[in-house]
């Protein structure tokens, strides 16, 4: 009987192509990304038909680097995890479809992921004796939301946001103050250096349905940005971005704390691009800490979009025998 599985996951939901190869759902082997920060930076924000077809150019020079960095042959692969949803849809169909191509070549089983579900799953791989269940924190450019990990393979929403994700808004707000895409790593920069002395949302609460709520703060920095430059004052770019990571952190941290004292939960896990913002990781990390609550927050390269992570939650699905995909799959844009 084999001992080993071997799992190589294919990203490619917004503007990172991405493939790995991932070890008994635990170790990384390789993972290989390609990035397209620089071929959008100059139209402040992803195009989604330039990042399709970048994607189809690197899609496969990504997975034939990510199995010799493994030191692996294709026919070593067991079975190829990939991000079906949600995400960009002609992004997701670059990465849909070599994912059908390979696992039809080799014979193996092709396994839908969930692409949130698969940040998640990035803790199981910065933590190898992590086990569910867990409550975990998911905060990115598309996506604010609570969910309940209760097994390997069982994810249940618990919270969501109303309208716009944490991570759109740091983009938002770093847009109108002229700083360069991606807009969350130049904030986490410019507040580090500034004093959060502005109130934009006093009243911005925790809300009784444990639901985010971005938008209200994003208008109110918008409004103040173009406030001050219709009277021609200077723009305090260091103290609005404190002030705005302070208030949107703040209020993230503030909801998933509750959350998690309301359902008795003590692990807590961190997942998702804005994962790697300074400030929340350290937040969150003090206020577990006041209240007894272990967190586990993976490393920045697991915390933006990336490969092992979809091949992790992929070994899952392999070895308990779920979202087995037909060849007929097809990439979803929202699930």
């Amino acid at each position: 009987m084999k001992k080993d599985i071997y799992i190589l996951g294919i990203e490619s939901s917004c503007d990172e192509t991405s493939a790995a190869v991932v070890k008994n759902g635990r170790e990384c082997l390789s993972n290989v990304i390609a990035s397209q920060i620089e071929i959008h930076r100059r139209f402040g924000g992803v195009v989604p038909e330039i990042a399709g077809r970048n994607h189809l150019l690197a899609v496969m020079p990504v997975v034939d680097e990510a199995l010799a960095k493994a030191g692996l042959k294709k026919t070593d692969i067991d079975a190829v995890a990939v991000t079906y949803g949600a995400g960009l849809i002609g992004c997701l169909l670059v990465g849909v479809s070599a994912a059908k191509a390979m696992a039809y070549a080799l014979g193996v089983p092709l396994i839908a992921v969930n692409h949130i579900q698969g940040h998640i799953a990035a803790n199981f791989i910065a933590f190898p004796e992590l086990e569910p269940p867990l409550l975990a924190l998911v905060a990115s450019g598309g996506h604010t939301s609570i969910v309940d990990v209760s097994g390997f393979s069982s994810y249940e929403p618990v919270s969501a946001t109303l309208d716009d994700a944490i991570g759109e808004s740091f983009d938002k707000v770093a847009r109108i103050l002229g700083l360069p895409y991606p807009g969350g790593p130049e904030i986490d920069r410019h507040a580090k250096q500034g004093k959060a002395n502005i109130r934009f949302c006093p009243n911005m609460h925790v809300r009784g349905d444990l639901a985010y709520s971005f938008s209200g703060l994003k208008t109110a920095v918008v409004n103040y940005v173009h406030n001050l430059r219709q009277r021609g004052e200077e723009i305090p770019v260091d103290d609005i971005c404190a002030s705005f990571t302070a208030e949107a952190v703040g209020y993230t941290v503030d909801t998933f704390i509750r959350c998690a004292e309301q359902r008795g939960v003590t692990r807590l896990a961190l997942a998702g691009g804005v994962a790697a913002n300074s400030y929340l990781r350290s937040l969150l990390s003090a206020e577990c800490g006041k209240r007894g609550l272990t967190l586990f927050v993976p490393p920045p390269v697991l915390c933006t979009d990336n490969a092992a992570m979809i091949a992790s939650r992929g070994y899952y699905s392999f070895i308990e025998g779920k979202d087995i995909a037909e060849l007929s799959l097809n990439a979803q844009s929202v699930l």
